[in-house]
């Protein structure tokens, strides 16, 4: 359907970036705050200088709850694992890279320069995951499957966002619109253009995100110079 070609079944980028998320947290738990998880969680105070922190955050979870990271992998094993199979390797860790820089970058273009917003650490692979959830509806919809379930799901988790402290629904609505448009660029290619049509669509939609980022902090160096 996207014109994934994989002959080991196996979700390995999956595994992968559940195994990488779980160690990254047993290092939180090692080395605390301020040794290991302060250089590499997201704020937007913090994004333009030191840019790496758009990704390495979504490998960061909260150390004081735990369901944090346990409802993150457990929604990445269930969705990721079918997704990559789908989409292929190349695309899926693509959809879930850019899911979590989009969802950062919602972070920096909402929060405000002059409140404690700009300066709010943010950690999680949240955004990353509503990218999946978001990319399962162009999916389900190109086959015919009934979307009300994934619709409920992601409804649910956009609404706890809202009423559940110390959530970043700023994120989670920039991972989910990114998931979103790079579904749609993978499933409704052309056959015979898709390789190339989602280098292009994956491409574009980085340089976008880039461009918002970077607009964003330069109309703020303005307004605070």
């Amino acid at each position: 359907m996207a014109g994934a070609t994989i002959t080991d079944t196996r979700p390995l980028v999956t595994y992968w970036i559940i195994g990488l998320s779980v160690a990254t947290f047993l290092a939180q738990i090692t080395l605390g705050w301020d040794q290991f998880t302060q250089h590499f969680v997201f704020a937007p105070f913090l994004g333009l200088d030191e840019p790496w922190r758009f990704v390495t955050a979504a490998l960061l979870h909260s150390t004081t709850r735990y369901f944090h990271i346990l409802f993150n992998m457990w929604a990445l094993w269930v969705v990721g694992s079918q997704l990559e199979l789908i989409l292929g390797r190349a695309r899926f860790i693509t959809l879930y890279v850019l899911s979590a820089i989009g969802g950062h970058v919602a972070v920096v273009l909402l929060a405000s320069p002059v409140n404690e917003s700009w300066f709010i650490p943010t950690l999680g692979a949240s955004g990353a995951v509503f990218g999946l959830f978001g990319a399962l509806v162009p999916v389900m919809k190109r086959v015919g499957a009934d979307l009300r379930g994934i619709a409920v799901l992601i409804g649910i988790n956009v609404v706890l966002g809202f009423i559940v402290p110390n959530i970043s629904w700023q994120g989670h609505l920039g991972g989910l619109l990114t998931g979103v448009v790079l579904s749609v660029i993978y499933v409704r290619a052309p056959q015979e253009h898709k390789k190339k049509t989602a280098i292009i669509g994956s491409v574009t939609v980085a340089v976008l995100l880039i461009t918002l980022a970077v607009v964003r902090y330069a109309v703020v160096g303005q307004l605070t110079s």
